[in-house]
């Protein structure tokens, strides 16, 4: 089944109601279940499911006349069920650079991009393991399925999914992005060995 389908799927059943609700507005379980018609325990059952996956949360509480209620809204994973179009706009920004770049400048660009986004991590982590370790939570949040092993000569990333695998497939210059970033958290040197394949699987070499 394909993704757009099981959205659809997803958006007309009642968990998708509730979510597409709360996407509007945060709200509590009686004004959900008015919007739904139907009962606060049936909506209280939906709210547990959904919490339990991520996608709702709550989000303190609204006095009302009788007594204090339980305010919920979406969580930031939660929007990762709604379309979105960086998939084709990063493909078409990457063919359009690799047109008008010579190959070393735009695996620059984008090394520096990597570089960019490592910025950002705030981490108290002082071994390599450890630093290596806020690597991975970071490929993981991106929406990788990554895992640090000790490998021969070192340390080895493997994903069994690529945060960026809208892109890999024609242009695997984007790995050189993900490597970057890992090299900038970990401080250390790291070699991209990525499969970009049908099924594109990151795979990072760590040589001490």
């Amino acid at each position: 089944m394909s993704i757009s389908i099981w959205n659809q799927r997803f958006f007309s059943s009642t968990r998708g109601r509730i979510v597409m609700l709360l996407r509007r507005a945060s709200r509590t379980v009686d004004e959900l279940a008015q919007a739904l018609d139907l009962t606060d325990n049936a909506v209280r059952t939906h709210l547990t499911t959904l919490e339990r996956d991520g996608i709702v949360q709550q989000r303190g509480e609204r006095r009302s006349t009788s007594k204090p209620a339980h305010v919920y809204d979406l969580t930031p994973a939660a929007e990762q069920l709604f379309p979105k179009a960086y998939g084709p706009v990063l493909q078409r920004l990457l063919a359009v650079l690799s047109q008008k770049l010579a190959p070393t400048e735009l695996e620059a660009i984008l090394q520096e991009t990597g570089r960019t986004l490592a910025a950002r991590q705030e981490s108290s982590a002082s071994t390599l393991q450890q630093r290596l370790d806020v690597a991975v939570e970071a490929l993981n949040e991106m929406g990788g399925m990554a895992e640090l092993e000790q490998c021969e000569h070192g340390y080895c990333i493997h994903s069994h999914a690529c945060p960026l695998a809208t892109a890999t497939q024609n242009h695997p210059a984007i790995c050189q992005l993900v490597e970057a970033f890992i090299a900038e958290v970990a401080g250390v040197a790291v070699q991209n060995r990525c499969e970009s394949g049908e099924v594109p699987r990151c795979q990072f070499s760590i040589t001490l």
